[in-house]
């Protein structure tokens, strides 16, 4: 974590004596983090992922109105409240709000300011990492996800996340071409083996990795952090599904959703960003009002976010390889961002309990929302939404916050 921090004292006090007051104070919080603050001057402060404006006495309202526009927003005033450091704040917050400026005022104890830090350079890690990715849209949208389609461009100037539309013919070609003894190379691979240990078909399952590796040679030829495919297509050309690729794929940081679904991978890729969690996409199959719980299924799931897992057929055909995954029972969060870019859902959950209906896609997990799940009933972000282990309801508030200035 590189933290750049500028300092503004008054020159009517005296500087030695304000530096020495404060330098415990600065002092306790790199311990905290785990991290040194870097010295720099204002101009230097946009080459660090997280800038700090240090705000140590009262007096330096003009000082910073001179140069705040070398500094770029949010502007982030740390300040622990002596030689009227903490008054100045809040008039140099209350001019950045009153020119429509982001910023934030850190004050309070060192663990809070600590824990602070820490938030924020989650959010500003998850921004920096989305920006300029390539991600791949192979094959359109499917044909029931009327209201999940969206402006490249808008995506674009928001995220900075560049899309690539891949003729899902190019897919099946580079499928054609992996013979079934090109899959040696995957030998070795402890998830590989543990696949065939697993396997109710072992021709089946070589198909499917046919897929994933198939796959795996788009990302490289279009520079991917993340795709979605079209994944029905397959069952008619290929007669096998994507569940397995797309598995693998999202161990692998390649983040990857199912049906096309942009809204839900643009989904996947914030809430992995702030969690640095693996990310199931699922279907909520039914709701409880009463007790405010909903089922959610799907015949894929990251293997780094199963306990265990066993492989069955993909639920609506009937063929090709699923996947049966276990999640551990526990908090976690949900997450939907809408096709339009600019709404959004987000709810901590509890994770009651695995289930094995017959007549739902093969991973499925029972779970109880802080939020309400009216919101299902009324005012949804269409079909498939995001979970990932952990509360990440905060981080995602605030980065969403951020984005949707």
């Amino acid at each position: 974590m590189a933290i750049g921090i500028y300092s503004l004292i008054s020159p009517v006090h005296d500087i030695k004596r304000v530096e020495e007051d404060t330098r415990g104070f600065l002092e306790a919080i790199e311990v905290n983090l785990n991290e040194n603050f870097e010295k720099c001057e204002k101009d230097e402060l946009s080459n660090y992922p997280l800038p700090l404006i240090f705000v140590a006495s009262g007096g330096v309202e003009g000082q910073f109105k001179e140069n705040y526009t070398k500094i770029k927003e949010p502007y982030y005033l740390l300040t622990n409240g002596e030689n009227n450091s903490f008054a100045a704040s809040l008039e140099i917050l209350t001019f950045l709000k009153q020119r429509g400026l982001k910023g934030e005022i850190l004050h309070g104890s060192v663990d809070y300011i600590s824990n602070r830090i820490k938030d924020i350079y989650d959010i500003t890690k998850a921004k920096e990492t989305l920006k300029h990715i390539n991600i791949g849209v192979i094959g359109k949208p499917s044909n029931w996800l009327i209201a999940s389609h969206v402006n490249y461009e808008n995506l674009n100037e928001r995220f900075g996340i560049n899309s690539i539309e891949i003729n899902i013919e190019e897919l099946i070609e580079e499928i054609d071409k992996i013979q079934v003894n090109k899959l040696d190379t995957l030998k070795g691979n402890k998830k590989i083996e543990e696949l065939y240990q697993k396997s109710f078909n072992n021709e089946s399952l070589q198909e499917a990795l046919r897929i994933y590796v198939a796959l795996k040679n788009i990302v490289d030829k279009y520079d991917l952090k993340g795709l979605t495919i079209r994944c029905f297509d397959l069952l008619s050309t290929v007669h096998n599904t994507g569940c397995i690729a797309l598995s693998l794929l999202n161990d692998e940081g390649i983040i990857s959703s199912c049906e096309g679904d942009v809204p839900a991978l643009i989904s996947m890729l914030i809430l992995n960003a702030l969690s640095d969690e693996p990310v199931f996409m699922a279907n909520p199959s039914s709701i409880d009002v009463e007790k405010n719980e909903v089922i959610l299924a799907h015949c894929t799931v990251p293997l780094d976010m199963t306990k265990d897992y066993a492989l069955d057929t993909h639920f609506e055909s009937g063929i090709g390889v699923g996947i049966h995954g276990e999640i551990q029972e526990g908090q976690a969060t949900l997450f939907k961002l809408n096709s339009n870019l600019e709404e959004y859902f987000v709810s901590s959950i509890y994770i009651k309990e695995n289930m094995y209906h017959n007549n739902l896609c093969r991973t499925q997990i029972r779970v109880h929302m802080d939020q309400d799940v009216n919101y299902f009933l009324t005012n949804p972000m269409g079909n498939h939404h995001l979970i990932c282990r952990g509360d990440y309801t905060r981080l995602v508030d605030e980065f969403m916050n951020l984005m949707l200035k």
